[in-house]
């Protein structure tokens, strides 16, 4: 890539920590203009004192990204090259445990925020003639586990409206691709646990002694599974997307993605099933 290439805008949302703000400092290091966005004014002020651009932006607020994009392009002069969708939170709870108000919430951040803020870019980036759509699926992305339904539907809808806005810019220069990471060091346990306890009454569920086994997974400090990798092992995906000429539609990251991507290729549901109900 060209060095004037490489100064071109790039927003991230979600950057206040994990994969958003190691990606954001180390597209900033290949100079990139990273527009580092994050839903909290004293993580927005944190990474300007680091000396991001950094906007308010947040994804439960039409009205938010509307003005964090205003913001950006007056930055721009109108222009930006990518978008990297990566705020997110997953809410656990068995299926029966969550109410519609919960399960909107889940789809308000992780889906229809994306798709507001990406419908508003790409008009920008037809306009340009390139750019390139970035989102950071999961391996529920690909396949369900149990007491993980809000977060698999959402993911599994973004699979869905991705693989076909893919389609539909065929030809136009704007290139949509997912990644799928899996088990990555972050905050995303902490944040589940919260959501948890916040909105699921697990001491009068059918599923009171599974969830013992969410809590006390989602509380471990450090790894909770095999194979967890650090956030930069996203981070190589995330450059190819960007830079390649021809970017992948999936990028799988981490060892459970890559052995049950292909299970559910080749493996009945029914064994599928029992499979996934044993991680």
């Amino acid at each position: 890539m060209m060095a004037a290439e490489k100064a071109r805008p790039i927003l991230i949302t979600g950057c206040s920590s994990g994969i958003g703000y190691v990606t954001a400092n180390a597209l900033r290091e290949r100079g990139y203009r990273v527009f580092a966005s994050a839903r909290k004014q004293r993580d927005t002020q944190r990474l300007a004192e680091e000396g991001f651009a950094s906007v308010r932006l947040d994804l439960d607020d039409s009205r938010s990204i509307s003005d964090a994009l205003e913001e950006v392009f007056e930055q721009t002069g109108g222009k930006l090259y990518a978008l990297f969708n990566n705020g997110a939170y997953g809410q656990p709870g068995a299926v029966e445990d969550l109410s519609r108000d919960v399960l909107r919430a889940q789809f308000e951040t992780n889906l229809f925020g994306w798709h507001d803020l990406t419908r508003r870019v790409i008009q920008v980036m037809r306009k340009q003639g390139e750019g390139r759509i970035i989102q950071n699926s999961s391996v529920l992305g690909l396949v369900a586990l149990p007491y993980r339904g809000a977060y698999t539907a959402s993911k599994f809808a973004l699979e869905g409206l991705s693989d076909t806005l893919r389609m539909e810019l065929h030809g136009s220069g704007v290139h949509i691709s997912l990644i799928e990471p899996g088990p990555i060091e972050s905050r995303f346990r902490a944040n589940s646990l919260i959501m948890a306890k916040k909105y699921i009454d697990m001491e009068n569920s059918v599923h009171r002694e599974s969830y013992k086994a969410t809590v006390a997974r989602l509380a471990k400090e450090g790894a909770a599974v095999s194979f967890t990798l650090p956030p930069e092992a996203v981070l190589k995906r995330v450059i190819h997307a960007l830079e390649s000429p021809r970017p992948r539609a999936r990028y799988y990251v981490t060892v459970p993605t890559y052995l049950l991507g292909n299970l559910k290729r080749v493996l009945s549901t029914a064994v599928l099933d029992w499979i996934t109900r044993r991680i």
